[in-house]
């Protein structure tokens, strides 16, 4: 079986690239909400929770509107879509489920 890279691989790297170094602070957001609720006790668990699902809502909603972005100028926008969606879930994982539905 041969698989080949989409057309859209390369623009999609660096894009993710960009939302790394760019949105660092979101990445730190989530990450710091992540390491407070695995530290926390049973009372406070449930909000901490919260704030970290917010907080992946938050850098979720930035790749998709860099992606929604950038689709808009395209004649297929849908390809590109899952071509970014696809990339983002191996670079990006914990936002996956959440890029995927928006």
């Amino acid at each position: 079986m041969i698989f080949r890279r989409s057309r859209f691989a390369e623009i999609v790297d660096t894009q993710l690239e960009m939302f790394v170094h760019d949105r660092r602070d979101l990445i730190e957001d989530v990450q710091q909400r992540l390491a407070a609720y695995n530290r926390a006790d049973r009372a406070e668990a449930e909000e901490l929770y919260g704030d970290y699902v917010d907080a992946v809502d938050v850098a979720a909603d930035a790749l998709a509107a860099m992606r929604d972005s950038y689709a808009r100028t395209l004649d297929e926008p849908d390809e590109y879509a899952r071509a970014f969606n696809r990339a983002a879930g191996r670079r990006l994982p914990e936002y996956a489920r959440e890029l995927e539905s928006r």
